[in-house]
């Protein structure tokens, strides 16, 4: 089986170079964002024939830097897009962080590329018209992220379920009394998992599952009322399933991405243990508990969002990166991402059934407003 990797310098990009390696698949091509050196050093190890890199003032950097291999080197927007559709590849792994990864995914699916998405927002911008496109060229969307795996494995050849029940780790201030004085240091430290830093923050502040609650809907083609939250800390079990009769499922395993990343490259089939054995008796028990919406509101938003449609979901989106980008860099405190996101919302005149140039031109307007809220 031949792969593209877009987004390869993440930490689900570089775990998935690692999976596809050890599933003696090949790497057709890979792209990075504006990390030159581990691209380089990724191009190196895995030769791709082809690597792109997004950030095209680094083009003709990394086409002399790679100048000995026999690769092909593209570069900016032209050449993500270009590698997405690229001829030969039997899957795409969509793991670009943020609203960069519509368009992508988008090309993909037009080139007739099956899909492995790890990148929720893709899904929470232009859900339907994913959906749809996929459908029209019998397109397979399989999602990476742990909790769309768990439950796509679940509901995986059953009826469609009543309710999904989505689990959220709470990140590393689940138990803490105020959130007034948090660095970003600390929202980096995640407990469990090893992620990037915005989806790092987007965990601390539950954003995370507002754009999973948006994704679901369209994945999985529920109500978003049938759609709950719970907090599990052990992040054990990745996500549940109701159906008609009462009777839920749960995908359980040890808090490894290898595994979602494998089974959306070999779906069907389970052709290689990726992630060790769980043992519950180590474990001792699993908690389960209600979110608390007051201290992290950015759940109701996702909900509110999502109930709105249109043009709402990539303001949620648009603003909330520019929330935590400034947040990383200690314009704003904590508090004021829930603030700054809640704003762009209540000041957003949403357009229905959007094409995709109106959906990025509600990115771009939220990007702006959000930015001259912390001038």
């Amino acid at each position: 089986m031949n792969i593209v990797v877009l987004g390869g310098t993440g930490s689900i990009g570089r775990c998935s170079l690692r999976v596809i390696q050890a599933l003696g698949f090949k790497l057709l091509g890979i792209s990075g964002g504006k990390n030159i050196s581990l691209l380089e050093e990724e191009a190196r190890k895995y030769l791709p024939p082809v690597v792109a890199i997004a950030d095209e003032k680094k083009f003709d950097e990394l086409k002399d830097r790679l100048r000995d291999l026999p690769c092909k080197v593209l570069g900016g927007q032209e050449g993500i897009l270009e590698l997405a559709s690229l001829k030969g590849a039997d899957r795409v792994i969509i793991a670009i962080s943020g609203a960069a990864s519509l368009l992508p995914t988008l090309y993909a699916i037009r080139a007739g590329k099956n899909v492995c998405l790890a990148s929720k927002e893709a899904f929470v911008l232009a859900g339907e018209i994913l959906k749809n496109e996929a459908k029209e060229r019998n397109v397979s969307i399989i999602p990476i992220d742990s909790e769309h795996s768990a439950i796509f494995q679940c509901i995986s050849g059953k009826e469609k379920p009543e309710r999904i029940i989505l689990t959220a780790s709470g990140g590393p201030f689940l138990n803490r009394e105020t959130l007034n004085d948090i660095t970003p240091e600390e929202a980096l430290v995640h407990p469990i998992w090893m992620m990037g830093r915005r989806i790092s923050i987007d965990s601390s502040t539950l954003m995370n599952k507002a754009f999973e609650i948006i994704e679901a809907s369209h994945l999985f083609d529920i109500d978003i009322e049938k759609i709950d939250v719970v907090i599990h800390p052990e992040s054990i079990v990745h996500s549940m399933v109701e159906f008609s009769d009462g009777s839920i499922l749960a995908q359980m395993s040890v808090p490894d991405m290898s595994l979602p990343i494998a089974y959306s490259l070999t779906y069907p089939k389970r052709l290689k243990r990726m992630a060790p054995s769980l043992d519950l008796s180590k474990i001792g028990s699993l908690t389960f508990k209600k979110p608390d919406l007051k201290r992290f509101p950015s759940i109701t938003y996702g909900y509110n969002a999502r109930k709105i449609g249109g043009t709402m979901p990539a303001v949620l989106n648009a603003a909330d990166e520019v929330c935590v980008s400034d947040f990383l860099e200690k314009k704003i405190s904590f508090n004021e991402i829930f603030e700054g996101v809640k704003k762009a919302m209540s000041a957003h005149k949403p357009k229905r059934n959007p094409t995709i140039e109106e959906i990025l031109e509600a990115d771009a307007w939220a990007r702006n407003y959000v930015k001259c809220l912390h001038q």
